[in-house]
């Protein structure tokens, strides 16, 4: 976050609009505002915390009053008076304005109220308009500097020996977590970890019992459809060397003397049988066909009966035409004359009368629907009994086939019994044989039906099986990609634990390192900050070779905060170029500083002079003269960018007038205010063209 400028109207004690403050950056990135204690400094910090975040520091008294009392007093009864605060920062090379705002009145009882604030935010368009972020300011401000790290950026010096203090450590370790990025890999861990339930719970509704069982069922159908197909298949082959042998017994007896005559017979009655038999399987075939497509008609009769008597209705009433034609009627207009002879002339009152006819004819296509429908019902009847006599035939031909079979038959059973019977034994064995087979035939042609039905019913059911085995398979494959989901969301719970735990370790280990060098070189003492893993910071000494605890000072607790802002500010810089993991850009941070070197002797202000510039992008400091003066200005004057001064204007009359010289003008800090009204002007400093 680069601060640009920070601007008040009507806050505490700036009456009006306050100039813009620009603040430096670059190389000369110090910022100074010059001001006597309560002419403001304390304010202008705030101001920075209540624009960013509603909120104030400790040393801020009585945050409910914003609204500058002056221009109070001299608004109306019932005035609304603004009051406001507008920063403008840059960050990820977008430029954004933030103003928070509220308005207060003076009641008939004089008294003060206020309205709630109000947050605005405006970003830099390319094209260099301003428009309303598409976010919710609080939240961009939360991305970019959370709110629970501000008071490592906007502190009052005299106070941040208390950041160690009050076992605020726990907040350190989480505040340090939300500037490395860790809190990202919290909340995702975090997430990983419901993710997981949720996919072992539904590991658990899909379950695997049932897939089981049906892949058990689907193994005995197809074991029961190969032992089917194995004995059809015997059978086949059985049933082809029965005929065979069948076949050349019929052969030998018609070798034989005496029983030729009889086999011959017997031959051509089974052709016979045989062509009988075809025939009553057509003749059948034909009757199954005439039903499927004629049966229907018998059913007509009556919605024929229905059908004319509603046609009839219709014509009755008018709303179907009795038969007269459109092309009937334009022939008569075409032709200018009527069927009575009167003459059709255009736009006449015959001419018209036998137009209108036209209109009661346009439902031309219903009326040639309804008579095409007419004609078809009307050969209803003939159709029906042309079905009944074709079924009469068919049926009567069927019978005489079944005649003519049983009279095949009969003649072949006495054709057997002539050869059963006839006094040569050769030619009895034979016929015995023939017998016998045709008896296994018989048997096997039974058997081979009844195993082609089972055959058909264990493959309706395999296939059964095998679409809900599909099915199941899909919810086996949904099982193993939960399964796969769960292990890999665990792996990753481990995974990101891991880096977490890295990223904490080198990151506390790189701070302590840090914390220390900047210590080092602000303290004249060997004490040595040591920072523990839940962040708690702490000084020692080890010159006798034993690291021994040490109480530390205001001042020395003082440096210790400093070193550690320091700290984290440069460790986390470094990281955040180093990492991406970091959600915010925090390569540019600032340290807005009130009372820097308040309570710190002269070494440790010089020191301090000389380590704070470096420790932040930008750095402005609000200070009194006593404290800059001196050896702080000796060692802060070249990095200085802007400076400014806080002129208070007092209601007394008596009051001491003070002020200071900067680039060898004079600036006051204190004079008599001419309104009897307190408030406070802020100067910009002109700079030594000198420097």
């Amino acid at each position: 976050m680069k601060l640009n400028s920070l601007q008040l109207c009507n806050f505490r004690q700036f009456y009006s609009q306050t100039p813009l403050i620009k603040f430096a950056s670059g190389e000369q990135n110090t910022t100074v505002i010059y001001g006597n204690n309560g002419a403001g400094k304390t304010t202008i910090l705030n101001a920075f915390t209540w624009v960013l975040y509603e909120k104030f520091t400790a040393a801020f008294a009585n945050p409910q009053l914003l609204i500058n009392q002056r221009a109070i007093a001299v608004a109306k009864i019932e005035q609304a008076v603004e009051c406001w605060v507008e920063l403008q920062f840059e960050q990820d090379r977008k430029l954004y304005q933030l103003k928070r705002k509220c308005y207060a009145h003076k009641n008939l009882q004089q008294q003060i109220e206020y309205t709630p604030t109000k947050l605005f935010m405006l970003v830099a368009g390319e094209d260099g308009r301003w428009y309303p972020t598409l976010e919710a300011p609080e939240d961009i401000i939360e991305r970019i500097l959370p709110s629970s790290l501000h008071q490592y950026f906007f502190f009052d010096g005299e106070r941040i020996d208390g950041f160690f203090r009050h076992n605020q450590e726990a907040n350190l370790a989480e505040d340090t977590k939300e500037l490395l990025g860790v809190k990202v890999l919290d909340r995702g861990i975090e997430h990983l970890k419901k993710a997981k339930k949720t996919l072992q719970e539904e590991l658990y509704d899909l379950g695997d019992t049932q897939t089981k069982h049906l892949i058990s069922e689907e193994i005995k159908l197809e074991q029961v459809k190969d032992s089917l197909l194995t004995r059809l298949q015997t059978i086949t082959i059985q049933i082809e060397q029965l005929e065979l042998q069948k076949s050349n017994l019929s052969q030998q007896l018609l070798k034989i003397s005496g029983a030729a005559q009889i086999q011959e017979l017997k031959t051509k009655l089974l052709q016979q049988q045989n062509q009988v038999k075809q025939a009553i399987v057509q003749s059948k075939k034909n009757l199954k066909q005439k039903l499927s497509q004629a049966a229907y008609l018998i059913f007509l009769p009556t919605i024929n009966q229905n059908f004319i008597n509603l046609l009839k209705q219709l014509r009755d009433r008018g709303q179907i035409s009795t038969g007269l034609k459109q092309e009937f009627i334009q022939h008569l207009l075409d032709q200018q004359s009527c069927l009575c002879g009167t003459t059709l002339e255009p736009d006449t009152e015959a001419y018209n009368n036998v137009k209108a006819w036209l209109e009661k004819v346009e439902i031309r296509n219903i009326e040639e629907g309804a008579i095409r429908l007419e004609t078809q019902m009307s050969t209803i009847d003939s159709q029906i009994a042309d079905f009944w006599q074709e079924l009469d035939s068919q049926q009567s031909q069927i019978n005489h086939l079944y005649l003519q079979l049983n009279h095949l038959e009969t003649e072949i059973a006495r054709t057997n019994k002539q050869l059963k019977s006839y006094p040569n034994q050769n030619i009895q064995q034979l016929q015995q044989k023939i017998e016998l087979i045709e008896e296994q035939l018989k048997n096997l042609i039974l058997e081979q039906g009844e195993n082609q039905q089972q055959q058909n019913d264990n493959l309706a059911q395999l296939t059964k099986i095998t679409t809900k085995i599909s099915k199941h398979r899909i919810t086996e494959k949904k099982q193993k990609l939960a399964q796969k989901r769960i292990n890999l969301t665990q792996e990753s719970i481990i995974r990101l634990e891991e880096v977490r735990s890295r990223l904490e370790q080198q990151f506390c280990l790189a701070l302590q390192q840090k914390v220390q060098e900047i210590f080092s070189f602000i303290s004249f003492t060997p004490y040595i900050p040591k920072l523990s893993a839940n962040y708690e910071l702490t000084l020692v000494e080890n010159t006798s070779g034993i690291e021994v605890p040490v109480a530390a000072s205001t001042g020395e607790n003082q440096i210790l905060s400093l070193s550690f802002i320091g700290g984290i500010i440069d460790r986390v810089r470094q990281w955040s170029r180093r990492n991406t993991l970091v959600g915010y850009d925090s390569s540019t941070f600032p340290i807005v500083m009130d009372s820097a070197f308040g309570s710190l002797d002269q070494i440790y202000r010089r020191q301090v002079a000389k380590a704070i510039p470096k420790l932040a992008n930008q750095l402005i400091i609000l200070v009194t003269k006593t404290q800059w003066q001196g050896e702080v200005e000796q060692e802060t004057r070249q990095r200085i960018g802007q400076e400014y001064v806080l002129t208070y204007y007092s209601p007394k009359n008596n009051c001491e007038a003070d002020g200071i010289t900067i680039n060898q003008q004079y600036y006051p800090l204190v004079k008599a205010s001419d309104n009897h009204f307190e408030y406070t002007e802020l100067t910009i400093v002109e700079k030594n063209i000198l420097q």
